[in-house]
């Protein structure tokens, strides 16, 4: 990740960065919900899940297979058998598909599934399904990060919550949440009642803040290794070095 940053630095400029991998990641075990109305407050009666944050090792059949897998489908592509063609995609057999992508489940690699998110496009009827893309940032005591990425991420409104050391650069801030909204002053609502929440229960915060993103996206290809010595290719970088 070092190296992978160092490339864009010297590229742009830049005259620092620092990595900030997530150590918990925090959500509710039902998925998303419907968020559009929903009152400043609402949280779930349990805490939300921790997962913890691990690395595992695919081999190139099973990237070829979880990429093809993965991918959103365009209208066209919804037929009586959807996975014949993302097997002949992968180059495998079809009962090869099924039992790669069958082992990816039980071993909770797939993650989010064919998930495209691209919060600020227009629906076809020109409808936003929102505007703003929030990360609500708290600085709370060393050791009481999964405690409050808990009470965090069981707030309806949040789509996550994660661990992340932000660093004095961030004024230390260690947890962090991702919200969305189409009225910038009711996602402040959201972000004030969940302050208010971490009062109530005893979980001090030293520093608060909110960035703003106007574009947010999940794209399969960002995981990929195949996407990625595609990308240094292009950028005039042989893909092995970038792994010494």
């Amino acid at each position: 990740m070092t190296k992978h940053c160092q490339l864009p630095a010297k590229k742009t400029g830049a005259e620092y960065f620092r990595l900030m991998p997530a150590k918990r990641l925090f959500a509710l075990g039902v998925g998303h919900t419907r968020r559009r109305g929903m009152a400043p407050g609402s949280k779930s009666e349990e805490l939300a899940e921790v997962t913890e944050v691990t690395l595992t090792t695919l081999n190139e059949l099973e990237w070829r297979i979880l990429i093809a897998l993965k991918r959103e489908f365009e209208a066209d592509e919804i037929q009586p058998n959807i996975w014949a063609p993302r097997a002949a995609e992968a180059e495998v057999p079809l009962e090869t598909f099924y039992e790669v992508a069958e082992d990816l489940d039980r071993r909770k690699i797939i993650g989010r599934f064919s998930t495209f998110l691209e919060h600020v496009k227009p629906l076809k009827d020109g409808e936003r399904v929102t505007r703003f893309n929030a990360l609500f940032h708290w600085a709370v005591p060393p050791g009481r990060e999964i405690e409050t990425g808990r009470e965090v991420g069981r707030h309806h409104i949040m789509t996550h919550a994660y661990w992340r050391e932000g660093g004095a650069e961030f004024r230390n801030v260690n947890i962090m949440g991702v919200a969305h909204g189409t009225d910038k002053a009711l996602v402040l609502a959201h972000k004030a009642a969940i302050d208010e929440h971490l009062k109530a229960v005893g979980i001090p915060v030293s520093y608060t803040n909110v960035f703003w993103g106007g574009r947010s996206e999940i794209k399969p290809s960002e995981i990929s290794p195949i996407a990625y010595r595609q990308w240094c290719q292009q950028m005039g970088v042989d893909p092995e070095l970038m792994r010494e």
